[in-house]
């Protein structure tokens, strides 16, 4: 029963308040737009609800919604063991929360960063708790996903890792342990089949449904890669791609122009109802 703070009620954060709150955890959700709380409070209640109806195990929305305090200070995680950290995937700005949230936890409240690309080790940095902070990249949707890579820093303890460990556990989560470099093993794979993907559409070889249709009729995949980014995000897949392109300087991770416009149009996938695909209707 570890309260667990969870920073960021985006998609992803969402869906990790989600899941600890249905594993029995208490969760605190932040975040600095109260618009995005009110939307993960409405988005929790309608996915347990429906959680029966999609073959699921039947949920009491209003208790699982009351393990979950929402709020936009800092100062609610002061008693947190664990905070979960999921903001957008800008150097930027986690450069400028953990330090934020160094101060605000108690000095042995471990942090977990949920990121898809970027060096554990060079977020623990920013901490004054480099050996109490860990990498979890879980996957989207968040409580519909049974794995998870396990991403240790150069500095992070064993009783941290166990901590974490444990923690994912009980979220009924495996953790599969991989070594700490840009995008880990899951996407320094898939960022670039996506990317390569927008590649074809913004040339003209063909368009987001075709490409999927050869995915998903050829090779298996249940969803193509167009529709995957879609579901990540399209804006989280630019910025994944965009780290990698940093962390590495390889012209391989070159961003794709399309993802670039796209981003900046607002298209960004089934949260905002237009992506490669419309969503709205």
């Amino acid at each position: 029963m570890t309260l667990v703070g969870v920073v960021g009620a985006g998609v992803m954060g969402t869906g990790v308040a989600q899941n600890l709150a249905t594993s029995g955890h208490e969760a605190v959700l932040i975040d600095v737009d109260p618009g995005k709380l009110a939307d993960a409070r409405d988005r929790i209640e309608l996915e347990c609800r429906m959680s029966r109806m999609l073959g699921g195990p039947e949920i009491d929305a209003a208790e699982v919604l009351g393990r979950i305090t929402f709020g936009t200070e800092l100062d609610l995680l002061a008693e947190a063991e664990v905070v979960i950290e999921n903001i957008t995937e800008n150097w930027d700005l986690k450069s400028r929360l953990y330090p934020k949230l160094d101060e605000a936890c108690k000095a042995d409240t471990v942090f977990v960063v949920n990121t898809s690309a970027i060096p554990i080790t060079k977020v623990a940095a920013l901490t004054q708790r480099q050996d109490k902070v860990m990498g979890v990249h879980f996957m989207n949707p968040v409580p519909m996903k049974p794995s998870c890579e396990f991403i240790p820093g150069y500095h992070t303890s064993e009783s941290t890792k166990d901590i974490v460990r444990e923690l994912l556990l009980s979220m009924g989560k495996k953790p599969i342990p991989v070594n700490d470099a840009s995008g880990f093993v899951s996407n320094r794979v898939l960022m670039l089949t996506v990317n390569e993907a927008a590649f074809l559409v913004h040339e003209g070889v063909a368009d987001a449904e075709t490409v999927d249709e050869v995915f998903r009729g050829c090779f298996g995949h249940p969803m193509g890669p167009l529709e995957t980014a879609d579901l990540i995000g399209v804006d989280t897949i630019l910025y994944s791609v965009e780290v990698l392109y940093d962390e590495f300087n390889d012209s391989k991770y070159r961003p794709c122009p399309l993802l670039k416009q796209m981003t900046a149009a607002g298209l960004h996938g089934r949260k905002s109802g237009k992506g490669f695909y419309n969503y709205s209707g």
